[in-house]
């Protein structure tokens, strides 16, 4: 079983949906992220190049949340395992995309999509 990475609650700005409004205004999308890797290589040798930088990937998925709108959530989380699979070691990726600010007609806490992809 490989060893994992989470990373949550990363909160950015972003300008994503269907409506106009949201793609002008913006709003808050929290991700979290589970990277599955062999962490052992980097653990024996300490060495960071050997897993992967959590602090790089941060940052990366920091920009795309940031950058370029999507219409759907779904778009932006495959966008997202997209990214954490670009790092050598991270065999597979689970992301969940918050959209807390969801423009919907009921009451609700939180909207979300997960989703998980490995690399073919």
């Amino acid at each position: 079983m490989p060893d994992r990475i989470a990373i949550t609650g990363l909160r950015v700005t972003g300008r994503h949906g269907v409506l106009r409004s949201e793609r002008q205004v913006g709003q808050e999308f929290v991700v979290d992220v589970v990277l599955w890797l062999d962490t052992a290589p980097a653990a024996i040798a300490d060495d960071l190049s050997l897993t992967a930088d959590y602090g790089a990937i941060t940052t990366r998925l920091g920009e795309i949340v940031a950058g370029e709108p999507v219409e759907l959530i779904e778009t932006l989380a495959a966008r997202l395992a997209e990214a954490c699979l670009a790092y050598q070691p991270v065999r597979e990726a689970e992301v969940t995309v918050h959209k807390p600010h969801a423009p919907v007609s009921q009451t609700v806490a939180d909207i979300s999509v997960t989703i998980r992809r490995g690399r073919s």
